[in-house]
């Protein structure tokens, strides 16, 4: 079967960024330098590029072209309801949590309705950053029903709320809500990752339910969009 020009010239660049040839976040070449390179037309280039996009090897930056992609993603599960701790454990990677806010107060309208509780209840705010390689690559921003999840600390914060309420708590987690998008960073985003220039990012929103269907916890969590692919395992209904 004769491959298309672009599909070999695509093959040939996700081949050298496969083996390390390319370095992850180094910039490709101009469209008109590869057009060169290939001796095509930018027109094929493009198409090219187009596909390593869509297959994750590139990132088409802004005035700054395209930029190889760190290919060694995380794979972070779509249906399962793990803490973030037990998915950096299933990976083997060492990730460092930074606790940057710690603090009860009074939901507003928002927080109410995603929790289920009235104004007078309190809830605990807790933002952290998850650190790799020296980078900043996630924001958690969690809020949690302090009549039911009490005593947290930042110790707690720092290494796993999940293992404190199950274990310490004996609460049963049971299931969650999430909804899963794309969207434009934010400032506070900026201030707290290591953004690389990228101006989107995938936001994970969760509700998180007790085994007696009552909410526990509303998490918004705001992942540098190269670092992470999301996975689920789907088998057809008979």
């Amino acid at each position: 079967m004769v491959k298309n020009k672009y599909d070999s010239i695509y093959q040939d660049i996700a081949a050298k960024i496969e083996s390390g040839a390319l370095k992850k976040l180094t910039k490709l070449p101009s469209e008109n330098e590869l057009a060169e390179i290939y001796e095509t037309s930018r027109e094929t280039i493009r198409k090219a590029l187009n596909l390593l996009s869509q297959n994750g090897y590139i990132q088409k930056i802004k005035a700054k072209g395209s930029v190889v992609l760190d290919i060694g993603r995380f794979d972070f599960p779509v249906s399962g309801l793990t803490s973030f701790k037990e998915v950096a454990g299933k990976v083997g990677k060492a990730f460092s949590t930074t606790v940057h806010e710690l603090y009860a107060m009074k939901p507003d309208r928002f927080l109410q309705n995603e929790l289920k509780i009235p104004s007078r209840e309190e809830v605990w705010k807790v933002a952290r950053t998850r650190e790799k390689d020296g980078e900043r690559i996630i924001l958690d921003k969690s809020f949690f029903v302090k009549k039911i999840v009490p005593g947290l600390t930042k110790e707690i914060c720092e290494d796993s709320i999940y293992e404190y309420i199950e274990g310490e708590l004996k609460l049963n987690i049971s299931f969650a809500r999430k909804e899963i998008t794309v969207e434009e960073c934010t400032e506070e985003d900026r201030r707290y990752l290591d953004l690389k220039g990228y101006d989107h990012i995938v936001v994970v929103r969760n509700n998180v339910f007790l085994d007696n269907a009552s909410v526990i916890e509303f998490t918004e969590s705001r992942h540098r969009l190269d670092k992470f692919r999301f996975v689920d395992f789907a088998r057809r209904s008979r």
